[in-house]
């Protein structure tokens, strides 16, 4: 027992430090944290178990790495995955202007990042790693073909040579070269279209999120769509309704305030996904304690807002160790 005891402390001292960092790839694979989480557990135990054929014909990163995306592979071909229930919203919404088909989608707490330790990524990157972790970024990928998906994040993300990544996946590099030209094909499109972003925490960054936390809470919705570019989009997962363009926007935001009526909407600025975030509460008039309401992740273009993200999972807030009620203290 002792002997077990010694050996699985040596395993776990030889493979935590690479838990945060893959749970962040399974999050990319997958787009819901409590499914990275579970993957990565699945990976840590498969890892024990096959630790005696570990020939270390690679690096134990790049091992641990295999095993984690085969199974987010599994994971995301697997019949069992079910969508998440949509929630019943509280007033009849308008028309939305699309359907979302990734309900699953969860932020990722900023929180989390600061685990993962730095790490220059292969000479064959394309993105850097705060843009590989967007929500934009994320969504994109969960649209892909899982092998499409693979392929991108293994070589474009991690910077992985193609013949490296078609080992990690059991095929070959012409299978990895076709995968990922595609995949470059489907995100670089949907990437030239938008503007970078201010650099987190910076100046502009914090102006810009200040400006629409004041006027989204004030229901001021000239000066909250005067912040949006042309193209802006919402989405409420796991809700289906996705609303894009302005006036679409508009329609649901002037519902969504009029169901609000003289409730008090309080926002409490966090980070998901590298992005300024908001935790929202909702509080009757005269009570001075707010129940949660979901979680805001802007997604920010030059010096506008081109997507917000509100996610209304239960217990999102958890995630990011927010408290479950919050209480309001009027300004002096």
């Amino acid at each position: 027992m002792a002997a077990v005891t010694e050996r699985t402390d040596e395993f776990a001292d030889l493979v935590e430090p690479y838990r945060a960092e893959l749970r962040v790839h399974c999050y990319r694979m997958l787009g819901s944290l409590a499914e990275a989480e579970d993957v990565v557990q699945e990976t840590m135990i498969a890892a024990w178990r096959g630790l005696a054929g570990f020939e270390q014909r690679s690096s134990l990163r790049t091992w641990l790495y295999r095993i984690a995306t085969n199974r987010c592979l599994n994971a995301r071909r697997d019949a069992s995955r079910r969508l998440p229930p949509a929630p019943v919203p509280p007033f009849a919404p308008p028309e939305p202007t699309r359907h979302s088909d990734v309900r699953w989608l969860e932020p990722f707490p900023d929180t989390l990042l600061a685990d993962v330790p730095d790490q220059t990524p292969g000479p064959e990157a394309r993105y850097q790693q705060r843009e590989a972790i967007e929500l934009a970024f994320v969504t994109a990928l969960q649209r892909l073909p899982p092998r499409q998906t693979a392929a991108l994040v293994l070589c474009d993300v991690l910077g992985y040579p193609v013949a490296e990544a078609a080992q990690m996946l059991d095929t070959t590099p012409t299978a990895v070269k076709g995968a990922l030209q595609r995949a470059r094909s489907a995100i670089d499109c949907d990437r030239s279209q938008r503007t970078a972003p201010p650099a987190p925490g910076s100046p502009q960054d914090r102006i810009l999120s200040r400006r629409f936390a004041d006027a989204f809470v004030a229901g001021d919705l000239d000066t909250l769509l005067a912040l949006l570019t042309d193209d802006a989009w919402l989405a409420m997962p796991p809700a289906p309704h996705e609303y894009h363009g302005k006036p679409a926007i508009l329609d649901f935001l002037g519902a969504s305030n009029a169901w609000r009526g003289r409730r008090r909407l309080v926002l409490v600025p966090t980070r998901a996904n590298t992005q300024p975030a908001f935790a929202c509460y909702l509080a009757e008039p005269d009570d001075p304690h707010a129940n949660p309401a979901g979680l805001l992740v802007l997604t920010l273009s030059g010096d506008r807002i081109s997507g917000m993200t509100r996610f209304l999972h239960h217990g999102v807030l958890d995630r990011f160790g927010l408290p479950p009620t919050w209480t309001y203290a009027p300004p002096r």
